[in-house]
């Protein structure tokens, strides 16, 4: 099915990256010591991953300004690994082997399923961008190993608010010039998509089984525009809405 810009009102697609277009969790786990079994080091990977998130929900609750996304990750592995249970690992990660898990973050795959689906959008029209905490040196690494091509990349650093604040996703799209209601936020994260829903944005929730590992995905299902398992009918999945506009 071909489809221009003109068949809807929907003029642009914002995408999470970590999570929802990439797979971090290959890239982590098959960096840390090998001398933990491959269910520890996903175990370990899925915990700091939770940990990056949560630090940010507590700067953001106290009102403090973005991190560079690599003082987060350092810092929350020291987190995660100074915990009792973790003595025995905690010896295995030397300052060597900290820094290679660290930069590990800013080389990953993107899922099979997303470079077509990225591909598809930009052909029949929309304008796609990366609108995602973390900081544009970050995502500048992950465009470039991943292979995907974007419009545009927005990062919390370059906004100065984490997501999902209202005003993360108002200021992207002031600079871009659109309306709330000619975007579609995608992500495989629900709180990020409850933030851009709150602004008035269309919202596509992407199952990733690595992400929202907490969340109640019967209860996700309900709360948005579409919800997908993959990206492979995303671009139908936008036309409609743009249709139902």
């Amino acid at each position: 099915m071909s489809g221009t810009i003109g068949q809807g009102r929907i003029k642009a697609v914002c995408f999470d990256f970590m999570g929802t277009c990439l797979d971090w969790h290959s890239s982590i786990v098959a960096i840390l010591p090998d001398r933990l079994s491959e269910t520890e080091r996903s175990r370990l990977a899925l915990e700091w991953r939770q940990r990056y998130f949560d630090a940010n929900t507590e700067r953001q609750a106290t009102g403090q300004p973005p991190e560079d996304i690599d003082i987060t990750h350092r810092r929350t592995l020291h987190e995660l690994l100074s915990r009792p249970e973790q003595a025995s690992v905690e010896t295995l990660f030397t300052p060597e082997v900290v820094d290679v898990a660290v930069a590990a973050w800013h080389k990953q795959k993107a899922w099979p399923d997303v470079r077509a689906a990225i591909q598809s959008l930009s052909e029949r029209g929309w304008e796609v961008y990366v609108h995602a905490n973390g900081t544009t040196r970050l995502q500048l690494d992950l465009v470039k190993s991943s292979g995907l091509r974007f419009d545009m990349l927005f990062s919390s650093q370059l906004l100065g608010v984490y997501k999902p604040a209202p005003e993360a996703y108002n200021k992207g799209l002031e600079l871009i010039k659109r309306a709330p209601e000619e975007c579609v936020m995608v992500a495989a994260h629900a709180y990020d998509l409850r933030g851009a829903r709150a602004i008035g944005m269309k919202t596509v929730y992407v199952y990733r089984w690595t992400d929202d590992v907490w969340e109640d995905q019967a209860v996700v299902r309900k709360e948005h525009d579409a919800y997908l398992e993959d990206m492979e009918g995303l671009g139908d999945v936008i036309e409609m809405l743009g249709r139902q506009c």
